[in-house]
């Protein structure tokens, strides 16, 4: 029997979900789906700085997990820039975090768990 699935935990939802050519405008365009928790691992470590240990730790998996997201993700991402397709975040295997670490964009900017905080 195989072992049960960790979630992935994730400061919060993007607050965009679909990204692609303005320049072509074709029906026929592929898509290609960029999981929530693999958007999180591009996120704390090419944006937020994060090592891949502090990322794993932040989103309570392996470090090797986390590897191994980051560069499925990192080939989407180029599949999608060189070949012009689009790009949709959604899905995955994930929970929101309802712990605030003050270290990242999402909680420092009072993002956390729901998007941009309504005035």
């Amino acid at each position: 029997m195989a072992r049960p699935r960790k979630r992935r935990r994730v400061c919060g939802i993007p607050k965009y979900i679909t990204f692609g050519p303005i320049n072509r405008l074709d029906e026929n365009n592929e898509v290609i789906t960029l999981t929530v928790d693999e958007y999180e691992v591009i996120r704390l470590i090419d944006l937020e700085g994060f090592e891949q240990e502090q990322c794993a730790e932040k989103m309570g998996v392996a470090r090797s997990t986390v590897q191994r997201m980051y560069v499925a993700a990192k080939q989407k991402l180029a599949d999608c820039l060189v070949n012009g397709k689009v790009l949709k975040i959604e899905g995955g295997d994930f929970v929101v975090s309802n712990i605030n670490c003050g270290k990242c964009s999402f909680c420092r900017g009072g993002r956390h768990r729901h998007g941009r905080k309504s005035n």
